[in-house]
């Protein structure tokens, strides 16, 4: 059989601040400028999970989208969509919410709830032009 990757792609609305609280405010705001913002800044982020398998010879789907669909909302826009990452979700307590770091705990929510038989690959953009993808 063949394989193929198929892609959803979502987006989600949340604030973040980077900052890292063993630095002193004045090495925070070099390394991290206006992302260091104490009043924290927003992005309109999208999501793209792509899974990659053999196409079923019964129903001629890789992976059934809609429960793509849910499995994604369940997972990641219901914790992170309107939020602050910093203060609302659990996962970002002790990590600097970095597009880098939001893109490893999306992949990790989701890979436990994907089978074993699929390729998993995450792309998260933050802005029209930056973006992360997870695994490398």
């Amino acid at each position: 059989m063949h394989r193929v990757t198929v892609k959803r792609k979502e987006h989600f609305n949340a604030a973040h601040r980077l900052y890292n609280p063993s630095w002193s405010d004045e090495k925070n705001e070099q390394i991290f400028g206006k992302c260091n913002n104490p009043n924290w800044h927003g992005h309109n982020y999208e999501v793209i999970v792509s899974l990659t398998g053999e196409v079923d010879e019964q129903t001629g789907y890789v992976y059934d989208m809609k429960k793509l669909s849910d499995l994604i909302k369940d997972e990641v826009l219901n914790r992170f969509d309107h939020r602050n990452l910093n203060l609302d979700v659990e996962e970002f307590k002790n990590i600097i919410p970095t597009a880098e770091n939001i893109v490893k705990v999306i992949y990790d929510l989701l890979r436990v709830k994907i089978e074993e038989q699929y390729e998993v690959k995450i792309t998260l953009y933050e802005t029209e032009r930056n973006f992360v993808e997870y695994p490398a």
